[in-house]
This record gives structure tokens, sequence and C-alpha cells, in this order.
């Protein structure tokens, strides 16, 4: 819904904010006052092209703000926008949405969606959600049929169907991409299994272990090192044990000599204690390299074979250019690849058998889908006319015309809303059976039926009341007001018949200041609001019939 819009340097609009209401707004006032600028200013938020006589003369930009409130039935969708197009949700509230666009001299305009900058085409997909325009020289929302199918589903309410839909068409598709895949595989299915069996012969002969490597260097190390740590360990032993005057021999000396020291100081017993310990410890360190010094054995052809085994990793690892830890998984990867493609036959004729059911599936649910969609589009047909032969048309007829589509995830139809606006003519695409007043009529008639059903937040009617008057034109009205009840209307009209079920009501109005023309937008109190349906109903001269004509409507139409 349209909260807050704010428009500045644009044309006459100088410096305009109106916060608009929930239900039907409406905007009176004389021709030329801007009313139809503010239409287009709106057009601009949803992502309508700017022109590049828009800014005010003499200001370098022309600027048109809004706050709209992200209502229910568009808020999955403008998330999901604003997710896949790396936008902000909103500061302060997750269910507005600040949108800005500046329209500099030339044409260039710069859009903004929560203060981040963005482009206008990104905008026009939300836009779509956002606003729906009808009026005298453009017209949107409903006449595209990308979203003819979507509205029947929606006025359906399909959404269970659309899910199961969804789910079986996914499943579809990606059976059949993994068929195709293994079907383009089938060329070089040979030349990779006589590759795979090669490079598996060379790996598996190696018997290769993770870890092998690090263990053999060390391995390795030692043996190449025998002579030297031999010689090293007996030098450790000798200082230790062996040797006249070792570390054993000076321990017990301090030990026997702590033993008197005790006997005339028991104060020395730990300290005797601790000495007897490190005594202990020297003679365990001793007898654990003795018996290292045993195991050391010089083994030339054990090192042969560790230098021939590592060349063969070495070789290995640098052919596969990887570790050898990575290598060994390599093998297991390349086993299971030589596997899949052993049962190659066996597993396309398993993913045939899958592709053919899941379509199968897919399509049952998608006749499903159009049965549902064929029902309900009678039951939209025959609300639909009704409608439009209380506008004044009673000869126009609303068809839903179906094509077969290829399957995919809403189905397989191809949905249009075709109208014959009178009689004895051929439907035709909604954007080609009128044009001015009489399609924004056809989109009121459309949109009373699905205002339940459209996914969009508010809806902006310019001119509806052209070309019509009298009883009509109380129609209208009342059809506006209804539409009014489940979205946010803001209407552009000169007729008081309409104007009168208003919820809101604005008075657009143009003065000149300075040898500048102003626009100024005003909100009505009652007392102004009777003023302006007068004016309306009498003209410039306001008579005492014509107030009460007015307030005569107004209460009619509040009843």
């Amino acid at each position: 819904m349209l909260r807050h819009l704010r428009v500045t340097n644009f044309a006459i609009l100088s410096d305009v904010s109106i916060e608009f209401d929930h239900g039907f707004n409406a905007l009176t006032g004389e021709t030329g006052a801007g009313k139809s600028l503010i239409v287009e200013a709106v057009n601009l938020l949803r992502g309508g092209r700017a022109s590049a006589d828009i800014p005010r003369a003499g200001a370098e930009q022309a600027v048109v703000e809004a706050i709209f409130e992200v209502t229910e039935w568009i808020r999955e969708p403008i998330r999901a926008l604003l997710a896949d197009s790396g936008l902000p949700l909103g500061e302060e509230c997750e269910d507005e949405l600040l949108v800005r666009r500046v329209i500099h001299k030339g044409g260039r305009s710069r859009t903004y969606i929560n203060g981040a900058l963005t482009t206008a085409s990104r905008l026009a997909d939300m836009g779509g959600y956002l606003v729906d325009l009808s009026g005298q020289h453009q017209h949107q929302g409903l006449v595209d049929p990308k979203r003819h199918r979507s509205i029947l589903d929606s006025f359906a309410d399909n959404a269970k169907p659309l899910a199961q839909m969804h789910e079986a068409y996914e499943k579809f598709s990606s059976a059949r991409a993994a068929l195709r895949e293994l079907q383009s595989d089938e060329s070089n299915r040979s030349e990779r299994l006589d590759y795979l069996r090669f490079q598996l012969e060379e790996l598996r002969e190696a018997e290769l272990v993770a870890g092998e490597d690090t263990e053999l260097e060390k391995e390795r190390s030692v043996l190449a090192s025998v002579d030297k740590l031999h010689a090293a360990a007996a030098e450790v032993e000798d200082q230790l044990y062996g040797a006249d005057g070792s570390a054993v021999d000076r321990l017990n000396i301090a030990v026997r000599a702590l033993e008197k020291g005790v006997g005339l100081d028991d104060s020395l017993a730990d300290c005797a204690q601790l000495v007897g310990e490190a005594r202990t410890l020297a003679e365990e360190a001793a007898r654990s390299i003795q018996h290292y010094v045993g195991t050391l054995d010089a083994d030339p052809d054990r090192l042969a074979a560790i230098d021939d085994r590592l060349d063969v990793i070495r070789r290995l690892t640098r052919k596969h250019a990887c570790t050898l830890d990575a290598l060994v998984t390599k093998v297991e990867d390349l086993e299971s690849e030589l596997h899949d493609l052993d049962t190659h036959d066996e597993r396309l004729v398993e993913l045939q058998k899958t592709v053919t059911a899941t379509e199968k599936a897919a399509k049952k649910i998608a006749m499903s889908l159009r049965k549902r969609r064929k029902a309900a589009a009678g039951k939209l047909e025959g609300s639909v006319c009704p409608a439009l032969a209380a506008l004044g048309m009673p000869s126009a007829t609303l068809i839903c015309h179906f094509e077969t589509s290829d399957l995919g995830a809403e189905g397989s139809d191809h949905v249009e809303l075709l109208l014959a606006a009178n009689k004895g003519e051929t439907a035709k695409p909604l954007s080609r059976v009128a044009s001015g007043g009489e399609l924004s009529r056809i989109m009121l008639a459309l949109k009373l039926v699905l205002r339940r059903a459209d996914t969009v937040s508010s809806y902006v009617f310019d001119e509806v009341d052209t070309g019509i008057g009298g009883g009509i034109a109380e129609v209208v009205g009342e059809q506006i007001r209804q539409v009014a009840n489940e979205r946010q209307v803001l209407c552009v009209t000169h007729l008081p018949q309409i104007a009168a079920f208003a919820d809101v009501h604005f008075h657009v109005s143009k003065s000149e200041a300075d040898g500048r023309t102003e626009t100024c937008v005003k909100r009505l109190t009652d007392k102004q609001r009777l003023a302006e349906t007068a004016r309306m109903v009498g003209g410039v001269k306001v008579s005492a019939q014509a107030k009460a004509h007015a307030k005569a409507m107004l209460a009619a139409a509040r009843s």
C-alpha cells in the first residue's frame, strides 16, 4: 500500500507531499491542476520510464520518493525479490519499502530501494506487486499475459496443487537431467573405461597406504644414520653409567653424604630423597640407552627397499599431482567411477524408467490443474460479464483462452484473458480491445472480480470516468468502493458520483506565485469535501441546489 508520496521539482509539482490512506483515495481538481502528474510520479515508483523533460524549469533534477507498506499478500514475493537483488529490508520496519527515483535533466535517472542503489528494471520487477495502474494513456498489470495464469490460479485457490506440481516437475527435471548426462557420456565411455583400468592397475599394484611415506621417511632417516646414532648412544651410556666418574657414580657419592647429613639434621631428608630419585632415573636412562644400542642394526637391504618404495610413491604422486593421502582417496573415486561405467547400461535403463514414471506423475498433476483452471475460468467469465454490463457494456464478453505449452513447474497451460467489447467482435488480448476510459472500466470490472486473487497492493485509476456519466458513473463509484474493501485505490476523477464513494478526498489545485505555477494537494475535511463535491456538481458558481445535491450524494454513498 502506498502510504506516503513526496514529489519535488517535478514539472509544476515543486514540493508536494501526500499521506494516502487505506481504502478509496479520490483526487479531484480542475483540468491541468497536476492530477495526472501525480499519477505519472506513481508510475515512476513502479519502474516506469522517466521523461527527459520531467525536471522543473530551473532545477537540475526531479525527485519522487515513497513509503510503501508491504501488505500480507505481497510480502513473500517482495522479500524474495529483495533477497535475489541483494537489496536490504527496511531498516526500521521489515514491512516497509522505501523507493526513490531521481531524474536528472536529459532523462538520466537513478533508482534507490531501501536506500540502496539499484536499477529501474529491478524496481519494475517489484512494481508489479506494488501498484497496478490503469488510465487514459497507460495501463499495466492485468493486460500483461504473463500474469494471467497466476491470476487464474489465485482465483481458483490452486496453491496446494501448484506446490504438488512444482515438486513433481522438479523430480522429473532432475531425472531427465541425469539421463541426459549419462547419455552424453556414451561416446567417450569406452575410452574412459580403458583409461580407468590402466590407471587403477598401476595404482592397485602399488598397494598405496595413507601416511606410508611419512613412516618410511622416518625409518630411512634412522637406517641411514646407524653409525652416528650408535656413537652418540655409546657416549651417553658412558657419561651416565659406564665410565669412571660417571653421573651415577657421582650421584652415589652425593646420596651417601646426604644420608649422613640426615642423621644430624632431618630437614635434609627431602633433598636426600630427590638426589636418590635422580640416581635411579640416571640408572634407568643408562639401561634404556643400552637397550637402544642393542636395537641399532645397519640393514643395507632394508634401506634400499625403502628407497625403492619411496621412489614409487614419489613417481605416482608427481604423475597425479597430489599427495599420497589424496592419491589413496583418488583410487577409491576411480574405482567408484569404473563401477558406474561398468554398470552404465543397467543405470541407463533405471534412469529411463525413472524419467518415464516422474513425467507421467507430473503430467497427471498438470491435467488435474488444467481441470481446476478450466472450472475456475468458467466462473471468472461468468462473474466479469455482469460487472461489465453494469458499466454500460452489456455485450462485452471475457474469455479465458487456453493453449497447451511445454510441461513446466506451473503445469502445461498457457492462459490469456481475451475480451470482446461488443457483440459480434472477435475476442482479442486486453491490451488491444480498447483505449482510454473504456479500457479503464474493463480493468475495473476485472479487478472487482479478481480483487482477492490479484497479487498487487494498490490500484490506480486515472480518468476512469472518461465518456460516462449519470447512472453508469454511480455504478463505477460503487464498484471502486467494493474494490477498495480489499485493496488500496487511488482514483483521479472529475465526477462527483465517483468521488462521493471515497474514504479520503484530496483536492489538487494550482496557483501562481512569483511568476511560477505551483500545485498544491490538500486533504479535505468533511466541510471542505462537501464544498468540492458541490463545485463538481454545479460548476464555478455553486448554487444552494448544488450543495443540497452534493450533500445527498455523499450521504447516499456513505449509506
